[in-house]
């Protein structure tokens, strides 16, 4: 509908209620600087804050670029919309009274905004209706669950109005409808209901269930969380996206926190709402919550506007989902770390608890306490790659070398990065002087030559990357349309260290994947899948290439035209997948032999650069050992044999390591050949 001529009025209005740093600070992370506010500029490529934001000028300025203007300009250029579009899209925001020109399209207009306040009005009966359920007879294994297992007071409670979802199909559905005189078609597309198939009417989407409402910055219902009391999966249901509720965009607690937030200058980020609610009854007030999805860059930007110092704590659980969840939650920030945008730190609390767990036997001093100690992001990463690794064993220290490389490789040559050379070499040494000394040397020049492994381009022959790709998008392509064998899939991953997928693209979709099948499996389920402790079934039963379309388009509509050939293949790529099995096994081993055959060439290069010492210097060295202290009875050729393995001990383990590789290689490409077998075992 193109976009009628708006009144004057409407115009002024939203130019005086769209505060600049609001506006800006939802796009860029500004820090406070004076007066004013400075951050990246979006329009140029830069790679420090050259853009100042002005709150009382509102107006901001890139020094660099020369971009600058009001909040409107911001967005017509950030968002490549027209004037009218950006109007009535702040409009909409602010809930501001749109006055056009034309009559009927302002009423249009007006209908379009007075939907969303229909979804408003469904949404807080809903929490109104489920609070009263939790208050009747029905709800009496909720309130016990409430006040026994979790300890809530009644305070708690009625602050955060929790509520129950009883037991029925229907039960929400007809006081919605006979009652408060709502059709079904608007409870569908608040998410309250769901179609039945094939047309015959509706049913509650929420059924015995906790009931967790989730508010927006204005603190209207937007949304619920369901928690199961049966052990029903998944544990926890959300509700699914509608036109007031965009999962990435808002944080569970945001606004009863934000001010604690500005008070305390540090957000705490937790996994879950009773995570949340643990620490606000526990006086932990600057606490929020993701919605059931890794942490987005949105999110972060909106926790960022809340601390002037713009610090964050990520507190997510030890198990295996907590820590990837903290992994892609880092990889959003990650840059803005590096350039000293923002502080992150990580905090896991002893013995694996979650907060909700450890507040029931420690005090909120005692978690403040754990919160201040909590170290910076990289040296929890660099914990995490030394963690459970035998640094005696030259495969496992290889390993932690390699890991350890790739994350220093991130940091800017600078102090910081020395200083971490250091500590890094420190440890691995196990506090050998001498030794600390020389592994620093090797780790800064591995560094520098912008590492092996991984993802970079050193040591990786001509064609490799166009092929990785290849097989990349083979893996992803098996893994949306063969779902049967989805958890098989996830097995060989986890088996061969391939999860991490090399392009960037492929990474963002594997992790929009991942994080669909933990909102409807559980993040349990899902590890335990991918150990094969899982049968997996279920997995196929999720609609991934349409659930999948449908958020990237709301959320990342560029990357929906790089991933349509994966979402929606073409005849020949369809006949390809004819036997999925034996495609993902040959396509997972060509890329394990890639990883495989670069690390050969950084042995090779590693074993080039050591200095062998001959024999005749072992023969002569022990000739004037012998003078000095002369022994009766010494088997002489075993002497040499060993100060020679002593001598050239870093050539030698170089040599051993790339026998083993090569082996492994040749293993692979069995399997590449169609000769592997069930069976066999793979060879770490």
């Amino acid at each position: 509908m193109p976009v009628p001529r708006l009144h004057p009025r409407t115009i002024e209005a939203v130019k005086e209620r769209a505060d600049i740093v609001d506006v800006v600070g939802e796009h860029v992370v500004l820090k406070k600087k004076g007066r004013e506010f400075v951050g990246i500029c979006p329009f140029h490529d830069d790679s420090k804050p050259s853009m100042t934001v002005s709150p009382a000028k509102q107006f901001y300025y890139c020094f660099s670029c020369g971009a600058g203007g009001n909040s409107i300009k911001f967005l017509m250029e950030f968002q490549r919309q027209s004037f009218g579009d950006v109007v009535l899209e702040l409009a909409r925001k602010y809930q501001l009274p749109v006055e056009t020109v034309e009559g009927p399209q302002q009423e249009r207009l007006r209908q379009q905004l007075s939907r969303r306040d229909k979804l408003h009005r469904a949404l807080a009966l809903a929490a109104g209706w489920f609070r009263g359920q939790l208050r009747t007879p029905v709800g009496a294994s909720a309130l016990n669950y409430l006040t026994e297992k979790r300890g809530l007071s009644e305070v708690t409670l009625e602050s955060f109005e929790l509520g129950y979802a009883p037991e029925q199909w229907d039960g929400l559905l007809k006081h919605l409808q006979q009652v408060e005189g709502l059709s079904a078609e608007l409870l569908e597309a608040a998410g309250l209901v769901v179609a039945r198939k094939g047309g015959g009417g509706f049913y509650d989407r929420f059924r015995h269930r906790v009931m967790v409402p989730i508010h927006d910055r204005q603190g209207r219902v937007i949304g619920f969380g369901g928690r199961s009391l049966d052990g029903s999966e998944p544990k926890y249901l959300n509700s699914p996206e509608t036109d007031v509720f965009e999962k990435g965009k808002h944080l569970f607690g945001l606004d009863r926190a934000a001010n604690a937030i500005r008070k305390d200058d540090r957000a705490v980020v937790v996994e879950g709402y009773f995570d949340v609610i643990a620490l606000h009854a526990a006086g932990v007030t600057n606490s929020v919550a993701s919605l059931g999805t890794a942490l987005s860059s949105q999110q972060i930007t909106q926790i960022c506007r809340c601390s002037e110092g713009k610090r964050i704590v990520l507190n997510f659980d030890a198990d295996g989902a907590g820590v990837r969840a903290a992994n892609r939650a880092i990889g959003e920030v990650e840059q803005l770390a590096l350039q000293g945008q923002l502080e992150l730190r990580v905090l896991h609390l002893p013995s694996g608890k979650d907060p909700d767990e450890f507040l029931k036997d420690h005090g909120a001093g005692d978690y403040r306490a754990l919160l201040d100690q909590s170290p910076l992001w990289l040296d929890w990463q660099i914990q995490q790659v030394l963690e459970g690794r035998d640094l005696s064993q030259a495969d496992q220290f290889q390993q932690a070398v390699s890991g350890l490389v790739a994350l220093l490789g991130k940091l800017p040559q600078s102090a910081v990065r020395t200083h971490y050379l250091q500590q890094v070499a420190e440890r691995l040494s196990g506090g050998q002087g001498r030794l600390a000394l020389q592994l620093e040397e090797d780790l800064r020049q591995q560094v520098k030559g912008q590492r092996w492994h991984g993802r970079s381009s050193r040591h990786e022959q001509p064609g490799e990357a166009s092929q990785r790709e290849r097989s990349e998008a083979e893996i992803l392509r098996l893994y949306l349309h063969c779902s049967n064998h989805r958890a098989a899939i996830r097995r060989e991953l986890r088996q061969r260290e391939l999860e991490d997928f090399a392009l960037q693209h492929h990474r963002l979709l594997w992790a929009a994947i991942t994080d669909l099948e933990e909102t409807n499996l559980g993040a349990g389920r899902l590890e335990a899948i991918s150990r094969g402790t899982d049968s997996g079934h279920d997995l196929e039963d999720i609609e991934l290439p349409r659930l999948l379309t449908d958020q990237l388009l709301l959320e990342n509509s560029a990357l929906v035209a790089r991933l349509t050939p994966l979402l929606e293949p073409g005849e020949v790529h369809l006949a390809a997948m004819a036997k999925p099995l034996l495609q993902l096994r040959g396509t997972a081993a060509a890329l394990e032999r890639q990883k495989s055959l670069k690390r050969c060439r950084h042995l090779l290069e590693a074993w080039g650069g050591q200095r062998l010492e001959t024999l005749e210097r072992c023969i002569a060295a022990l000739i004037q050992e012998e003078r000095q202290q002369p022994t009766e009875s010494v088997d002489m050729e075993k002497r040499i044999e060993a100060m020679f393995e002593e001598l050239n001990s870093d050539a030698l383990r170089f040599q051993e390591l790339y026998y083993s590789e090569r082996k492994h290689i040749g293993h692979l490409d069995q399997q590449r050949c169609g000769g592997f077998s069930g069976q066999d075992v793979i060879p770490a």
